[in-house]
Order: structure tokens, then C-alpha cells, then sequence
């Protein structure tokens, strides 16, 4: 079981990825926010995504469970507060001048990764845990 749910929840967070990583390229190209504003609100973005998903097909929760709102969204804003942090400390230590493409890239995928399994830990333990 945790096998089909580990390769789905990959599937779905990496269709999420895509979804955050183009919101915050998109943001930041449009200048309409500033960087950590553009990198929290483009995870929030892929956020939405990551609830549906995640709960119809990684966890095969058809039906909303009460409370799985709720724990969702503590655990997403925990996480975000972790991806926007880990963004911004990875960019503030390897951005240079020759670098700042590469830096992004690099800060983008650190902060993608911890976020991503701090998620799927939560989701199976904590948000659409079991009844079982």
C-alpha cells in the first residue's frame, strides 16, 4: 500500500513542482511581487492542486473526511514556512553575481525537497491518516 501511495504522491508532487516552479518563474518575470511573496504564493498555488490530488488519488479519500481541511492546512503552512525559509537562506548563501540562475535552481529544488517530504510524512501520519 505505502509503495502505490509513495509512487503516486511522487507523480502528484511532481506535477505540483512543475505547477510552483512556473507560477514563480511567471511572478517573478512579472515583477508583481517580491521574491519571498512570489516564492510563498507560487507554493500556494501548487498547494491547491496538492490537496485534490492527493486526497482523490494518493490517498483514495473520495470524500472530504472531517477535519482533513484543517490538518492540511497547519501542515501546508508549516511546510511553506520551511520551503519559503530554506528558498531564501540557499539563495542568500550561494548567490553571486555569475551565479544568481544556477543559485535559484539550486535553492528552488532544496526547498522543494524538504517541503515535499515533510508533506507526504504528514499527509499519511497526520491529515488523511488512516481510520484503519
Amino acid at each position: 500500500m505505502i509503495r502505490r501511495e509513495l509512487a503516486v504522491f511522487l507523480i502528484v508532487g511532481s506535477l505540483t513542482v512543475v505547477i510552483d516552479f512556473l507560477a514563480y518563474r511567471g511572478l517573478l518575470w512579472s515583477g508583481v511581487l517580491p521574491l519571498s511573496m512570489a516564492k510563498a504564493t507560487s507554493f500556494l498555488i501548487g498547494t491547491a492542486f496538492a490537496y485534490f490530488a492527493n486526497r482523490a488519488w494518493t490517498f483514495n479519500r473520495q470524500s472530504h473526511a472531517s477535519g482533513s481541511a484543517w490538518r492540511f492546512m497547519l501542515l501546508y503552512a508549516l511546510t511553506l514556512g520551511a520551503n519559503v525559509v530554506i528558498n531564501a537562506t540557499v539563495l542568500h548563501l550561494l548567490t553571486d553575481a555569475a551565479m544568481v540562475t544556477s543559485a535559484m535552481h539550486i535553492a528552488f529544488l532544496l526547498a522543494t525537497g524538504v517541503s515535499a517530504f515533510l508533506n507526504f510524512v504528514g499527509m499519511k501520519l497526520f491529515v488523511f491518516k488512516s481510520a484503519t
